[in-house]
């Protein structure tokens, strides 16, 4: 029997999983990272040692844990937190922290990028955003002159970690199509957008798809984790496109809906469907012929933590509370820009409020009021993807978020669509990165490895609530103007 290995790597650890010939988990370890570091508002770092230390950390103890199963690994796939720079010198020395996904510092550039190539948005299918790498690039070479001048590589953080594995400067479709350096339609690098900012070819990954081989494990780590024979690396992917392996979403028109830190509506596409104006992600996916769109908030579940933190209370209480006292939409109004906003905004400078509050507020209804507001921001992402052309069906959801009874209720509500909870279990990064190193590994088609799981029950929208939300979102939508009127 053979073994597959999936590593997702988070910005706050990194997880690794094991899975059999069928697709069942043998055995999973995490490793925490130290957190980012924000030297300046709007800043996030990290020091992708951290990231390869978490990974040895993870793996060693699952070849504690599970020697024998680990010694079977075949494949392993790599998923990972998107768009952060990671700059490498010839000698593949890492020349500063990598500027992640969460980085707002490089707003300015992107206005530059896009003047100095008006078709950049054509190319790349997707409006230059301060998240994206290339910006970031354009950043450090016009505030850091002397590090841009030694940059010989650019790796987003799996790739790093791929590096390290194998030796090889490989990047998949997926991850790369974040960077806004890829041609997404034609699934290759674009000497146009390169040039924009100051590099070409030369700086870049290989590229492969996500399922296929992108090279072995080096003879040390083979021995180190006491693995027998050869170990094919998969191309693997970004952390969107690896959940979607992970739950099955990779069909035209498939879809789920993740409620995690940040907030992410996915659905698979059979071509390429860009939506600039809307600032909707038209994205490779992780397959070969397959593109996804993405709609994405950057404060998800985070908004409901942020809650927490200031009433002092658990945020499991609060959306408990938010739930018994639940009658319908509340007063209260929340805006979930509390680290600026992608979809449909594309506004890193963008901030959260709350609107309405009365004698009568209190963390239940505040609560309510955060949950409404992260479905209200899922369902703007719904708008503008369906200005793409894309019809969302029922949708799966995962995230730590997909835990709150009410919370799916109010997004069916306002999405008025079917929202399908999976049964127990692990359907994220790690999983669809063990998905992919085991058709790396062995040719398997991907459509007969990435299967759905069962589902727990199915919330269907509520036709009288769905009603009183259409109101609610209204005075939602009218919010965002007005506050950023007030802002100029």
């Amino acid at each position: 029997m053979s073994a597959y290995l999936g590593i997702d790597i988070g910005t706050s650890g990194v997880k690794a999983l094991l899975i059999g010939e069928n697709g069942e988990t043998l055995g999973e370890a995490t490793a925490a990272s130290r957190e980012p570091v924000r030297p300046h508002p709007g800043w996030s770092e990290q020091d992708p040692a951290d990231w390869w230390r978490a990974t040895l950390e993870a793996v060693d103890a699952l070849a504690k844990l599970y020697p024998d199963a680990v010694a079977s690994v075949r494949g392993i796939g790599l998923s990972g937190h998107m768009h952060g720079a990671t700059l490498l010198d010839r000698d593949d020395n890492v020349l500063r922290l990598a500027i992640l996904w969460n980085d707002g510092r490089s707003a300015a550039e992107c206005a530059e990028m896009e003047a100095a190539l008006p078709a950049l948005r054509l190319i790349a299918g997707n409006i230059a955003m301060p998240g994206f790498t290339a910006p970031k690039l354009v950043w450090v070479r016009k505030h850091e002159p002397a590090i841009f001048e030694k940059v010989a590589k650019v790796l987003l953080p799996k790739a790093y970690v791929r590096l390290l594995l194998t030796g090889e400067h490989v990047e998949d479709m997926s991850d790369a199509a974040g960077t806004l350096w890829l041609d997404v339609a034609k699934r290759d690098w674009s000497d146009e957008l390169l040039a924009v900012t100051g590099l070409d070819r030369s700086h870049m990954p290989r590229l492969v798809e996500g399922s296929q081989r992108s090279g072995e494990l080096k003879k040390e780590l083979i021995e180190r984790w006491r693995m027998t024979g050869e170990v094919v690396i998969a191309g693997g992917a970004g952390d969107n496109a690896a959940s979607a392996c992970g739950i099955g979403v990779i069909r035209p028109g498939e879809g789920f809906v993740s409620l995690g830190t940040s907030g992410v509506l996915f659905v698979s596409n059979d071509r390429f469907r860009p939506n600039t104006a809307g600032a909707v992600h038209a994205f490779c996916h992780a397959i070969p012929d397959t593109w996804h769109q993405m709609g994405v908030i950057l404060s998800a579940t985070d908004s409901l933590n942020w809650l927490a933190k200031i009433t002092g209370q658990r945020a499991a209480d609060l959306a408990g509370a938010a739930e018994a006292g639940f009658k319908g939409p509340g007063e209260e109004i929340f805006l979930p820009y509390l680290s600026g906003e992608r979809t449909p905004h594309n506004n890193a400078a963008a901030r959260g409020a709350f609107v309405g509050l009365s004698h009568l507020s209190n963390p239940a209804r505040l609560a309510q009021a955060v949950m409404e507001g992260v479905a209200f921001a899922v369902r703007d992402c719904q708008r503008v993807l369906e200005d793409a052309g894309t019809q969302i069906g029922r949708l799966l959801t995962v995230g730590g978020g997909s835990r709150s009874a009410l919370w799916l209720k109010i997004i069916a509500a306002n999405l008025k669509t079917e929202i399908a909870l999976p049964e127990d279990g692990d359907f994220g990064g790690a999983l669809g990165a063990a998905r992919l190193g085991l058709c790396a590994a062995t040719g398997a088609a991907p459509a007969d490895i990435m299967v759905m799981p069962r589902i727990k029950t199915v919330i269907a929208p509520d036709a009288t609530l769905a009603s009183a939300y259409d109101d609610a979102y209204a005075r939602y939508r009218a919010l965002y103007p007005a506050i950023e009127e007030t802002r100029s």
